[in-house]
């Protein structure tokens, strides 16, 4: 109960402080944080909840991330339901809260800061360059985790390499498909957007988890004897 609870806060304050960043301060409404300053924010919320939550769960606040730790023999089975149910309904409470905040001048939510592919990416990019995006820079995002939280890696600095990889990934791929690397994040947007964004959902669900999935694998491969 108490790594869940930690998954669900630490997942709530992804969503809340990396898409809130977008939604709140990327273009207010000349000055505005921008492309990097989202992603600076993304990155934050991870090495911030990596430092204050991770020895309770491990602060992965994201379905990838524990579907990964698991094929890399990081997590047992038992974990995988309970980390997943906390990750999405944290999403899901902040993207709430951010509704709240986003309409309280009577603005309409747009795009939520939803992720999308075709008419629906920030640069336009098709399908296929979404799904390469996602599947890549997912996996790459958990070869350093396990890499960072290996026994063999130097103690204390796995949070800063983990928070500046997830900053990495978004000023990469803000343009493509707003950055997703995380279905609960993704799942969180979708569903007060609607419409496209659930349509469009699925390549936000498979393509993280396949890329964080091999990684394991690959991960555990290249520590084999």
């Amino acid at each position: 109960m108490k790594k869940s609870l930690a998954e669900f806060i630490g997942t709530f304050w992804l969503v809340f402080g990396g898409c809130g960043s977008a939604l709140l301060a990327a273009g207010y409404p000349v000055l505005g944080i921008g492309f990097v300053g989202v992603a600076l924010a993304f990155g934050l919320t991870v090495l911030t909840i990596a430092y204050s939550l991770g020895h309770i769960s491990g602060a992965h606040l994201n379905p990838a991330v524990t579907l990964g730790l698991f094929a890399g023999g990081r997590i047992s089975a038992k974990d995988i339901a309970p980390y997943i149910v906390a990750q999405i309904l944290g999403g899901l409470a902040a993207a709430g809260l951010l509704y709240v905040i986003v309409t309280g001048n009577g603005s309409a939510i747009g795009n939520f800061a939803a992720n999308g592919y075709g008419e629906h990416s920030p640069g336009g990019y098709n399908l296929v360059s979404a799904f390469v995006t996602e599947f890549i820079l997912t996996f790459m995002f958990l070869i350093i985790i396990l890499g960072a939280t290996d026994d063999a890696a130097p103690k204390g600095f796995a949070g800063i390499a983990i928070g500046l990889a997830l900053t990495l990934i978004h000023l990469v791929s803000i343009p493509v498909t707003n950055t997703s690397v995380n279905p609960a994040r993704s799942i969180s947007q979708a569903v007060f957007v609607g419409g496209w964004a659930l349509s469009q959902l699925w390549l936000f669900i498979v393509a993280p988890i396949a890329g964080a999935m091999l990684a394991g694998i690959a991960y555990k491969f290249l520590k084999s004897e």
